[in-house]
């Protein structure tokens, strides 16, 4: 199992809307709300390339940037992080069920160390994350690589996504894709599960995933 993080087991997206809103409003604009949706999903260089073009700032360093992001986040994820809705009781049932796990996400070892202590850090087998990794999705090398250290074929694993992105990603790698929206609706997609929330999630749905033709 390939869980995405950001939107799909936490509901954090809601804290990036607040970091991202205070960067825009320190540079004297506000973000766009196509702009918001585009960074969704996407790796922090992406994102500040987005932000900084939304603002007609291209100047703007987005190292800096991602500097102060990454501190207001690292604050927020401290106290305001809350599971998904379903996402803890799959998490669980997975585990229970002894099914090799791994956390794939965009977000950097810094956060993600944070909200591991949401999470649990034996939930996982393999956490990769988006400083870890020379692409970052929609490339196919973050699913790629924590199927290779979980030593399963990828054709074998099922990617948990809230988004467009990620699911570009997973789709990519081979992976069977299960998409839960969060911030953002989307499109049907060939090949691509989709549920409102994790609530209707259990072990049988994703064995179905793995059973589909071409899987």
């Amino acid at each position: 199992m390939l869980f995405d993080m950001d939107g799909t087991l936490v509901d954090s997206e809601r804290l990036w809307d607040v970091a991202l809103a205070e960067l825009a409003e320190a540079y004297g604009g506000s973000l766009s709300t196509a702009a918001r949706r585009a960074i969704v999903g996407t790796g922090m260089a992406d994102s500040m390339r987005i932000l900084h073009d939304d603002l007609g700032q291209p100047h703007r360093d987005p190292t800096a940037s991602a500097a102060w992001v990454n501190a207001r986040i690292l604050e927020l994820f401290r106290t305001g992080l809350q599971w998904r809705p379903g996402a803890l009781a799959l998490l669980g049932a997975v585990r229970s069920a002894r099914i090799p796990t791994a956390l794939v996400t965009s977000s950097g070892r810094a956060l993600v160390e944070i909200a591991l202590d949401t999470l649990g850090r034996d939930s996982f087998d393999v956490v990769v994350c988006g400083d870890e990794v020379e692409a970052t999705k929609p490339h196919p090398e973050p699913y790629l690589t924590a199927a290779r250290l979980l030593g399963v074929p990828i054709e074998k694993c099922v990617a948990i996504e809230d988004s467009a992105t990620g699911v570009a990603s997973a789709l990519a790698a081979g992976a069977a894709v299960l998409a839960v929206p969060a911030e953002v609706p989307l499109a049907p997609r060939d090949g691509v599960h989709q549920l409102e929330s994790l609530l209707t999630a259990d072990l049988d749905l994703l064995a179905a995933l793995l059973a589909r033709p071409g899987a």
